[in-house]
């Protein structure tokens, strides 16, 4: 399988531009008891559907409907930017469905069977929620941390640190928010972390749970 090219780069840090430390009290403030993310895989990504590479027909030209900022809307704006809501799409590097998501953290998220995932939009669903939860739990100490900062002139909020966790994985997203935006990341369509956190700033994501390593229960959705 093609693997997606992920870019990184370092931005120059001139004088008079905000550096970013913790100090002795503030990094032992971000060790909170029970979120240590060693030994995870923080680098998980998706992928950015090319607009040239969706089928063109009524279904995938249809408007975003109207769902606010709640859950709902969060994750509908996410997989209409994706795949325009496509559930049977896969892309050129070989990522999947409405949400575009990998086979490696298809993995993660206990699905290993790509075909049932294709044909089963209720699993798609369950595994953008799962994915979320997960991130959330990896990002906790930086959603307190980040919120309602501005880096490179957007402002910080957790529907879009969750939403860019999504596109580049929950390590990528920390080393861009730790480092003031820094280090940079943008997939191989040019979709950056930025941009992310941009378009899908405020919404309210308080339905997502954080936990740890959480799985899709498959059975449930098997007859």
């Amino acid at each position: 399988m093609r693997r997606k090219i992920a870019k990184f780069s370092i931005l120059p840090v001139f004088a008079g531009c905000m550096f970013f430390s913790f100090s002795t009290r503030e990094a032992a403030n971000l060790e909170i008891e029970g979120y240590s993310t060693s030994n995870l895989d923080l680098n998980y990504t998706v992928a950015l559907i090319e607009e040239s590479e969706l089928v063109k027909d009524q279904s995938l030209e249809r408007a975003l409907p109207e769902l606010g900022k709640s859950y709902v809307g969060f994750k509908e704006a996410v997989g209409f930017k994706e795949s325009r809501g496509n559930y049977q799409t896969i892309n050129e590097f070989g990522y999947m469905g409405k949400y575009q998501f990998g086979i490696g953290t298809l993995e993660l998220l206990g699905i290993y069977n790509s075909a049932e995932f294709l044909n089963s939009p209720q699993l798609q669903e369950a595994a953008f929620y799962t994915n979320a939860s997960r991130n959330k739990w990896i990002l906790i100490r930086d959603i307190a941390r980040f919120d309602g900062k501005v880096i490179n002139g957007v402002k910080i909020t957790e529907s879009g640190i969750l939403a860019a966790a999504h596109l580049a994985g929950p390590g990528s997203v920390k080393k861009y928010l730790r480092s003031w935006g820094a280090q940079s990341f943008s997939d191989a369509f040019g979709t950056s972390i930025r941009n992310y956190m941009r378009k899908f700033g405020g919404y309210d994501t308080s339905f997502v749970k954080p936990e740890k390593n959480p799985r899709v229960n498959i059975k449930a959705f098997r007859a």
